[in-house]
């Protein structure tokens, strides 16, 4: 029997099912396409006027990034898979051989497990930055607390993927937390990962707030659109564009209070409302708000376009700003589940911290038809 059809089982070389299953990569990961886009994204970053455009030197190092993190680990497994063909030789030869092997191939089979996730990744916009916009909903104090608590997860997630964050709004209440904060996460298909953070997360808490000590539940709404490069052409007629300007509220020193600085953009065939009042300078802060604008315009083509195509398979689409998405308990007991997938944690407090890796991964599993964890327990 040919090397290449043989498998370890149970200790002994056997029939493999099928011939190196890792070297499907030109199809599953678009190996070679992706290969040839990096050479062209580093011929670029070569040329000697690369940097006289920043924001466009920014969207292509982003996107080399993006792709890296796909066909690194990808060429890692695949020599890995090579080294693999002379172990298995020796396997033949001296069974002694035979449960480094085994180790070996549930090694290279655990890292193909996670290059078939980052190939969930592949929409027309998830290489681009994240632009997070979080209002506090029903609850009172304990919603603009959790809506607080809901931008420091994020935070705490892009620290610990060496991602880079930039506030670009933020409105603090006046007794505690914000009312609304937006904040654009930058690192590697950083919105493939958080567009399905999408939609109303709700607490379940022994509220601080209550002197009687009384549960609360509190409701925050998240809304996730991409950053879209200015050289990416986006439709917004601007005389559908109504622009108001006002004081600025909260921190930014006594400049901020005393100037109409911040910038309110109402897209009114849509209805779509973006805020600005992070920057001192009016001019700065209504190209933020045009930069949200147009990432919320984008999300809405993006949303349509997925629900023809579920219209074509007779699916619901898998999208949706109104729908409550996740439950967080610490009361009566702790525990973060998702309504979608069923996949959940018992430690609220790193889900918190930013340890919310695995909720991302089941969406996107969700998302794409596979197998998700259901524990049949329905919140």
């Amino acid at each position: 029997m040919p090397r290449e059809q043989r498998w370890i089982k149970n200790g002994t070389i056997a029939p493999r099912r099928s011939a190196r299953p890792w070297y499907s990569s030109g199809t599953l990961f678009d190996y070679a396409g992706k290969k040839q886009r990096i050479a062209a994204l580093e011929d670029r970053q070569s040329a000697v006027d690369f940097w006289n455009d920043q924001e466009q030197a920014q969207a292509v190092i982003a996107e080399l990034k993006g792709l890296n993190t796909v066909v690194g680990p990808l060429d890692s497994a695949l020599k890995a898979a090579g080294d693999l063909d002379a172990l298995l030789e020796m396997a033949e030869e001296d069974e002694a051989f035979a449960a480094e092997a085994q180790v070996e191939i549930a090694r290279i089979e655990g890292r193909l497990d996670g290059l078939k996730l980052s190939a969930l990744l592949n929409g027309p916009n998830d290489a681009a930055g994240a632009i997070i916009t979080i209002n506090a909903r029903d609850g009172g104090t304990d919603a603009n607390d959790w809506a607080e608590m809901l931008l420091r997860m994020y935070l705490q997630w892009a620290g610990k993927n060496e991602y880079t964050a930039e506030l670009l709004d933020r409105s603090d209440n006046e007794e505690a937390g914000i009312n609304n904060a937006t904040v654009v996460i930058r690192g590697p298909m950083a919105y493939g990962y958080l567009r399905g953070e999408t939609g109303i997360h709700r607490l379940v808490r022994i509220s601080p707030f209550n002197s009687e000590g009384k549960r609360q539940t509190s409701f925050a709404a998240v809304d996730v659109s991409p950053e879209i490069a200015d050289s990416v052409e986006v439709e917004i007629d601007e005389a559908d564009v109504r622009t108001d300007t006002y004081r600025a509220s909260g921190a930014g020193g006594q400049h901020v209070n005393k100037t109409d600085s911040a910038v309110r953009l109402t897209h009114e065939p849509t209805g779509i409302v973006v805020t600005c009042q992070n920057e001192r300078s009016q001019h700065k802060n209504r190209a933020s708000a045009w930069k949200m604008l147009r990432a919320r315009i984008a999300r809405l083509e993006e949303e349509k376009r997925e629900q023809e195509e579920a219209a074509k398979h007779n699916t619901q689409a898998k999208t949706g700003f109104g729908s409550q998405i996740r439950n967080y308990f610490l009361h009566p007991d702790q525990r973060v589940k998702d309504t979608r997938t069923k996949y959940q944690q018992g430690n609220f407090h790193a889900a918190l911290d930013g340890d919310i890796q695995g909720f991302l991964d089941a969406v996107l599993r969700w998302r794409a038809g596979q197998p998700v964890e259901d524990d049949g327990d329905d919140d």
